[in-house]
């Protein structure tokens, strides 16, 4: 997308044989004189032995996203002394780690990179940030430039390409091509996005120009524009996995979405519709399967979707956009792509709003995407979310901690509802007077060092290097209010964690018990909160008591930061929670 277009049985994998299960005594007592909770406990568990996990089946909408999953081993931090609460717990969270609910595929924590970030792998600075993040996954070339972007070309595009092209407005503007041969220091040429993804130790997702497909005046543009995207598949020579036939394609802000037929010369109608899109969709894949074969490489190719119903009163290219691509391609393409932005379009969005699309989004989404699927007979695929941010404007949201905040909650929704993939909106971007979706300042954030990570780098961090590969399954109860939202998870190397998101105003005590876990003495934590500026949306995070040295941001020796550790005793521990914050736990195996 434009810089201002709208647009997750668990546990941890004990090595153990059945012969070495560990049998476990049933501790109610609390921590550090915090009471148990009282009547707030969890019910006693009576089992004396540990089962062990058992995975589940790869649900089919994460699929190959999980071929190359990796278990991940947890290194105990640098720690001070933490402080469990001393009140009465107001929560009781119960994790059972023999209860995988899925492993978590090492592609949930990308994002997007774009073609005005400029030619960034020389900014040492950054990629530094980028490598601690581990997105593991990035998007290129650039969202809705995608459609308007000629990879071999230098500075000018093939004879067929029209100066002229329909806009997002419905008018007809110069069409603004974008090359990957261009190394003017504004933008990012191909070779440095390929150097970007070595850099950050990252694969890739790209995005090949559909639109040149419909806007293209040859005699066959279909097949010019299949074309230009197998040579892709040929320069990239096995590189990338994962291919995109266009972006947002059903959308009326998008390059392609309506043409001139007059200068068409296949017979396409003005605007585009999912079954031309479906039908033109199976030439890609055919001409791109080939160019892979080709020099040996396994590709995968997916088409768009949406992911909501649409709106009343929508045009009629959305209402019937997933009909027309399932029908016609569902059982073509390798997988489905869909983008989402969670809050309402150009909207001064409330934090409370904001945070109250953090869960509901990705379960709406992917039922709304299964029922879909199934009406239509396509089959169900792997499912990516390769955009997704929120799109508040009017109050800095974008560039706060409250968008950090939201940050943690949807990525453990969207691993829970089992999307494959999902890349984050964007590296960097344009500040736009805190409009601005990118994780980073590009260098025009006032009063900010450029590359300057913003607060939900930091809720990113924490978040992969807390959250293990496994999610498990957890349970709330005795809940004071609707404030929390949990996300537990195991290690390989066998501890066992939690992500608490208190999306509320009032502090909570909860009570952790696990079972079916060897625990051991201690455990670790890290809160982030928000700081006291720009009223409900800060632009500060602190880490563990810690801020950025400067107005915004966070601090920037994240890496030495010491977690908080307090001792545990059996398998129950007790967490304060405080108003608006994450809570990263993570409790050390015996």
């Amino acid at each position: 997308m434009y810089p201002n277009d709208r647009f997750a049985r668990v546990g941890v994998l004990f090595l153990l044989s059945i012969s070495s299960l560990v049998a476990c005594k049933k501790n109610t007592g609390a921590i550090g004189g915090g009471g148990g909770g009282g009547t707030n406990n969890p019910p006693p568990d009576t089992s004396t032995v540990i089962l062990p996990p058992v995975d589940p089946p790869v649900a089919a909408t994460m699929g190959f996203f999980l071929n190359d999953w990796q278990g991940k081993t947890y290194t105990a931090p640098g720690s001070i002394s933490g402080t469990p609460p001393t009140g009465a717990a107001t929560d009781a969270l119960t994790i059972d780690l023999s209860k995988v609910l899925t492993k978590v595929p090492r592609y949930m924590y990308g994002n997007n990179s774009n073609l005005w970030m400029g030619q960034i792998v020389t900014q040492t600075s950054l990629m530094g940030y980028i490598k601690d993040l581990s997105p593991n996954i990035i998007r290129a070339p650039a969202g809705s430039v995608s459609d308007i972007y000629f990879w071999n070309g230098v500075s000018t595009a093939p004879a067929d390409a029209p100066a002229n092209i329909y806009n997002s407005s419905g008018a007809v503007a110069p069409a603004g091509y974008w090359y990957g041969g261009n190394t003017g220091d504004w933008t990012l040429a191909l070779p440095n996005y390929y150097t970007l993804l070595a850099q950050t130790n990252s694969t890739g997702i790209i995005t090949v120009n559909y639109g040149y497909a419909r806007y293209g005046t040859g005699a066959d543009p279909v097949a010019a524009a299949a074309h230009l995207a197998a040579d892709w598949v040929r320069y990239d020579n096995g590189r990338t996995k994962y291919w995109e036939i266009g972006n947002e394609t059903y959308g009326n802000w998008e390059a392609g979405y309506q043409i001139d037929p007059a200068l068409n010369k296949d017979g396409q109608p003005a605007i585009i519709t999912g079954d031309l899109y479906g039908r033109h969709v199976k030439v890609f894949a055919d001409s791109m399967r080939a160019a892979a074969a080709s020099t040996g490489a396994t590709i995968y190719i997916g088409a768009s979707l949406v992911d909501a119903p649409p709106y009343q009163g929508a045009y009629s290219t959305l209402v019937t956009w997933n009909q027309g691509v399932l029908s016609q391609a569902g059982s073509i393409v390798d997988y489905f792509i869909v983008h989402d932005y969670f809050t309402d379009y150009n909207t001064n969005s409330t934090a409370a709003a904001i945070l109250g699309t953090g869960a509901s989004v990705p379960a709406n989404a992917m039922t709304y995407l299964k029922q879909q699927i199934g009406q239509y007979g396509s089959g169900m695929k792997p499912i990516a979310l390769s955009e997704w941010n929120i799109q508040a404007v009017g109050s800095k949201q974008n560039v706060s901690y409250i968008a950090g905040l939201h940050a943690a909650k949807a990525l453990g929704a969207i691993i829970k509802n089992n999307f494959g993939e999902a890349s984050r909106w964007d590296l960097a971007n344009a500040w736009d007077n805190g409009n601005d979706q990118g994780l980073f300042n590009f260098g025009d954030e006032p009063g900010a060092p450029q590359w300057n990570p913003r607060p939900a780098f930091y809720y990113l961090y924490y978040f992969q290097k807390s959250f293990g590969d496994r999610m498990v399954w957890d349970s709330l109860s005795n809940a004071a209010s609707s404030d929390l939202s949990t996300y537990s998870s195991s290690f390989s190397s066998g501890q066992a964690g939690t992500l608490i998101v208190n999306s509320g105003g009032s502090n909570h005590i909860v009570s952790v018990k696990f079972r079916n876990f060897a625990a051991g003495s201690q455990y670790y934590w890290y809160v982030l909160t928000g700081g006291t500026d720009n009223g409900d949306f800060s632009g500060k995070v602190y880490v563990n008591g810690t801020g950025p040295s400067g107005a915004t941001g966070g601090p920037l020796n994240y890496g030495a930061l010491k977690a908080y550790v307090a001792p545990m005793t059996g398998t129950t521990l007790t967490i304060g929670v405080p108003p608006r914050s994450a809570v990263y736990l993570v409790a050390e195996k015996k």
